[in-house]
């Protein structure tokens, strides 16, 4: 069993903002399902079967910065192993659109990193890091709740295939260490 959390802020204001990415991700990745989002666990939550493997994708409903407190529902209910959890998250540091894969590391003043490593007690899951690139004149919290301008926004969707390919490795049984030596480099 697989779970992929995607992280942003629920309700339609959030809509397109940096800070959603995760979100954004999941619903691309998830585009040709029909089927509703579930409420429950804090969370929206949607199962699948991808390649005989059963999946959780999941966007936590408790705003960013509790995001671990429906992760640890979510992982205590289905008993699911750290290695076999991969979230998706927003990154100041990386330029806009590119994408690092980490596990084992510090919530690197992410708040909603910080918020599942403290509920799971653990840093052994991993992460697909988006770049958000920063804008030093904003404040950090505007600039990560602020709207992707549309160039932004071609930018991110320009790269939802490699994303599409790293959640699709990741569910068909790579290691982390395998998906950084695959992807790491090349975006």
């Amino acid at each position: 069993m697989k779970l992929i959390i995607g992280l942003g802020n629920p309700g339609p204001e959030y809509a397109n903002t940096r800070h959603n990415i995760g979100f954004m991700v999941l619903d691309n990745y998830l585009n040709a399902d029909t089927k509703p989002w579930q409420n429950k666990f804090l969370a929206q939550i949607k199962e699948q079967t991808v390649a005989q493997e059963k999946v959780i994708f999941v966007k936590p409903q408790t705003f960013m910065n509790l995001s671990g407190s429906s992760v640890a529902k979510i992982v205590n209910f289905y008993k699911i192993s750290p290695e076999d959890i991969l979230v998706i998250q927003d990154d100041l540091d990386l330029p806009l659109g590119h994408y690092r894969l980490k596990c084992h590391s510090s919530s690197g003043g992410h708040n909603g990193i910080k918020s599942i490593i403290e509920c799971l007690n653990t840093t052994d899951f991993a992460r697909l890091k988006i770049g958000v690139s920063k804008n030093n004149l904003i404040a950090t919290k505007d600039y990560v709740l602020g709207k992707f301008t549309s160039s932004e926004l071609e930018a991110i969707t320009s790269n939802y295939d490699t994303y599409n390919a790293i959640i699709n490795d990741f569910i068909n049984g790579y290691n982390i260490n395998n998906l950084m030596n695959k992807y790491n480099g090349q975006g």
